[in-house]
């Protein structure tokens, strides 16, 4: 049984870490245990390497992102649910591109094929209720709304905010009926 303070101190060091990969993907497991508030000891015993850690923040990342699909289209319309989660993508998708040299290659595809079908099942839960309501075209599927966003993993650091903000407009744009 894991104790409570135990949880929380690896919640805080996830967030911090998701944090502060999101700045810098030289970002050191010392800097994540000092920003964490817990002696590096304590981190290692969550995550005894870099990879762990990186491979713990990637996994948090991806499960927000399936779960944030169906409370989207509860608070909003279906088209605007879908650009709030597409934002969260890129979120996402900036925070993968600075840290994607530490997790190796056969990591990756693990892990991408593990949560494959979940993101794609939400995406075509985002896409249906925008089908429904007319708002979005009918001949769009998920892995074509994934190659369409597939830029969000290779903008640079310069201006990515606004860049990505534009690109995923055009996005819109074009999953209009």
């Amino acid at each position: 049984m894991v104790r409570s303070d135990a949880e929380q101190n690896k919640a805080r060091i996830l967030e911090v870490a998701s944090a502060a990969l999101a700045t810098s993907s030289d970002a050191t497991l010392q800097s994540i245990a000092k920003l964490s508030g817990v002696g590096q000891g304590t981190l290692y015993r969550h995550f005894p390497t870099r990879e762990a850690l990186l491979l713990a923040v990637y996994r948090k990342d991806v499960e927000a992102l399936i779960d944030a699909a169906p409370r989207l289209l509860a608070a909003h319309p279906p088209r605007e649910a879908l650009r709030h989660w597409l934002d969260q993508l890129a979120a996402y998708g900036r925070v993968k591109h600075g840290v994607a040299e530490a997790v190796h290659a056969a990591t990756r595809a693990d892990l991408s094929a593990e949560y494959y079908d979940k993101v794609t099942a939400v995406i075509t839960l985002l896409l249906d209720a925008g089908r429904t309501t007319g708002v979005i075209r009918p001949d769009i599927n998920a892995d074509e709304l994934l190659l369409l966003v597939g830029f969000l993993w290779r903008l640079e650091n310069e201006n990515w905010e606004k860049r990505a903000a534009h690109l995923l407009d055009l996005v819109m744009d074009s999953l209009r009926p």
